[in-house]
């Protein structure tokens, strides 16, 4: 963590608290942002921390103690302000999922580095790189959910967006310089549009996601699925992840062995004695459950026509060279969403190419000339 002098950041906890903190806020023309959440320890993720920066000092948010935060709607919806974060799709997700809050004039200093062609990419890479400032990240897999908040909590996570704004500043400047910021604001938009995830929860055909699912016959996916549930039951019930309860791959191979006993679960992966003491006979319960359930089959996707693939091919052949000459990742030059897009609509003029959503203006003028040709070839 860098050595400073820093006044301890201003903790948010009430009300009228977030009422003062919203008024200074909408006063400044950029604000920093960042947010934590519970993931690796709860069983529905949550918002537990939001975090802002300005010259003027540093906020922490203690969304757990203010039920209302709908006065920082409007700054994150306005125009006005600039609200710098550091990789922002996940936490423009949270925030839409928790919060129902829409996002304008956003910069991301990851894209704006990705847009560069920079080497780092990290938070702490960046700023160690071009600031000199080491960040320690002792408390990245924090339980950010527990209170209170320590004051060593707080220092730490003060310094995910104390160094944002002059980060961005530095980053601005290289994208106007290099011609790019056009491109890493179209970028910004679209992370601005992402819709709100659902908020999660069982789900019975989740368990396909599990590596090794679509290997198992019928008659042992259908003893998964009620293997799944079953840990979804007791991770809401205890209030942890999944993952936390039993893993994966002790469902799997439950599943693959159909155990009928107790003594049958002893050896298999992650069956501690403890672990067969507190789940065994409802692991056994649900393998029967699965017996006498019908035989599962994952669900069928549709195969993309061969025109289709062969159009993806050579588009994404096309954006590698593309990305290779300029030293930036292929997805910097047009995501994946788009490639398929293009391939399915194959479009044949500048006018049919604005009807692809997911190709911005600034894509289009750049790219859409070479796009037309490589498509005109196939």
């Amino acid at each position: 963590m860098p050595e400073t002098s820093l006044p301890p950041p201003v903790l948010v906890a009430d009300a009228e608290a977030l009422a003062r903190l919203a008024a200074a806020l909408a006063r400044e023309p950029a604000l920093g942002v960042d947010t934590e959440s519970n993931s690796l320890h709860a069983y529905r993720e949550r918002v537990c921390l939001i975090q802002f920066s300005t010259p003027a000092g540093d906020y922490i948010l203690d969304p757990l103690a203010v039920s209302d935060l709908s006065p920082l709607a409007p700054l994150f919806a306005g125009p006005a302000q600039q609200k710098i974060f550091h990789a922002s799709e996940y936490d423009v997700l949270c925030l839409k999922r928790d919060y129902g809050f829409q996002f304008a004039n956003l910069f991301d200093t990851m894209v704006a580095a990705r847009t560069l062609g920079w080497p780092q990419l990290g938070l702490g890479a960046l700023l160690e790189a071009h600031f000199g400032v080491t960040l320690n990240k002792r408390f990245q897999r924090a339980d950010w959910g527990r209170r209170p908040l320590t004051a060593e909590l707080l220092d730490y996570a003060r310094f995910d967006t104390h160094f944002l704004l002059p980060l961005a500043a530095r980053l601005a400047a290289e994208l106007a310089a290099a011609g790019r910021a056009e491109e890493a604001h179209e970028e910004f938009e679209r992370l601005e549009r992402l819709p709100a995830p659902p908020v999660n929860g069982a789900n019975p055909h989740a368990f396909w996601r599990v590596n090794g699912a679509r290997d198992l016959y019928p008659a042992q996916a259908a003893l998964l699925q009620e293997l799944y549930l079953y840990r979804e039951k007791q991770a809401e019930r205890a209030d942890r992840p999944p993952f936390k309860i039993m893993s994966d791959q002790t469902l799997l191979e439950i599943a693959r062995r159909a155990p009928q006993a107790v003594d049958d679960l002893e050896g298999l992966p992650g069956m501690t004695p403890q672990q067969i003491r507190r789940h065994g006979a409802a692991l056994l319960t649900a393998v029967r459950r699965g017996q006498a359930a019908p035989p599962a089959r994952p669900p069928h996707f549709e195969r993309e026509p061969d025109d289709v693939r062969d159009r993806y091919e050579l588009l994404h052949q096309w954006r590698k060279t593309c990305a290779k000459a300029r030293g930036v990742e292929s997805d910097v030059i047009i995501p994946r969403d788009a490639l398929w897009e293009l391939a399915r609509r194959n479009p044949h003029s500048a006018e049919a190419l604005e009807a692809i959503e997911t190709l911005g203006p600034w894509r289009r003028g750049a790219y859409g000339a070479e796009i037309l040709k490589v498509l005109h070839k196939h």
